[in-house]
């Protein structure tokens, strides 16, 4: 494709991108050519294989392990990738978790600041220290997951999960404003139901996972590589004219 052939030689850092469908948009983005500096928290063993594949189409790697809800992590991170590639061009803001279902009766402040943190705040964190590296470049690229828990509302349980994913909605057109002017795109994609991750092998049924797929007018869940092939796009566009957009990946489950 020819906007696949744009990203070759381009400096990607994906965050969670050794898990679920963060492991999905690496590959996509190894596939069409880029250097990934792959983040991640627990899964050691895919970021390794993940860099292997890289080194082994010619193209730099580099794992980096952290918690980015602190922000000394989140800042070493960015420094180790430009450190790894001498630049970055394109920030994937993947990393983010349910963490648990808990209704608001059973809501503590302590579980709400837990949620945001890790959705929201290691968002920001991240991009503000990348925006400066991103600045460098005529054209830079941010992709951030949301979901479509923060158009609807989701499903019981949700609540905090579903508020700071759509505060990511809001975080990414403000941000489109902000950063336009730097010459850095920021877009969001928002997930609907994508089986065959350990999100929703955690925290969705069989049952509730089946009654949503017979509500999708085209009759399928979404798998990884659905999300993955919608990032590469907006990243590879990244002198193109999308911005402060966010793309609904659902089957047609809802649209606005």
């Amino acid at each position: 494709m020819k906007n696949q052939n744009k990203l070759t030689g381009k400096n990607v850092l994906i965050t969670a991108g050794a898990q679920g469908i963060g492991e999905s948009i690496t590959r996509h983005f190894i596939d069409s050519g880029a250097n990934v500096a792959i983040h991640y928290f627990s899964s050691a063993d895919t970021a390794n294989q993940l860099k292997e594949y890289a080194t082994s189409k010619g193209q730099k790697a580099v794992t980096i392990s952290g918690d980015l809800t602190k922000e000394a992590d989140a800042n070493a991170l960015v420094e180790k990738t430009v450190e790894a590639f001498g630049g970055l061009d394109i920030l994937i803001n993947n990393a983010g978790s349910l963490v648990a279902r808990r209704m608001l009766s059973e809501m503590e402040a302590t579980f709400w600041q837990k949620v945001m943190d890790i959705n929201l705040t290691s968002m920001m964190f991240v991009t503000r220290a990348a925006s400066p590296y991103l600045a460098k470049n005529d054209n830079s690229s941010i992709v951030n997951l949301a979901s479509l828990a923060g158009r609807k509302g989701g499903h019981p349980g949700s609540l905090a999960y579903s508020t700071s994913k759509g505060a990511i909605l809001t975080f990414t057109r403000a941000l489109s404003s902000e950063l336009g002017p730097q010459g850095i795109r920021v877009n969001a994609v928002a997930p609907g139901l994508i089986l065959g991750t350990s999100f929703h092998n955690t925290h969705t049924t069989k049952e509730s996972a089946a009654e949503t797929t017979a509500g999708i007018p085209i009759q399928r869940a979404g798998n990884a590589a659905d999300v993955a092939r919608a990032v590469v796009y907006l990243a590879s566009e990244y002198d193109g004219f999308i911005t402060g957009a966010t793309l609904d990946i659902n089957g047609g489950v809802y649209n606005m």
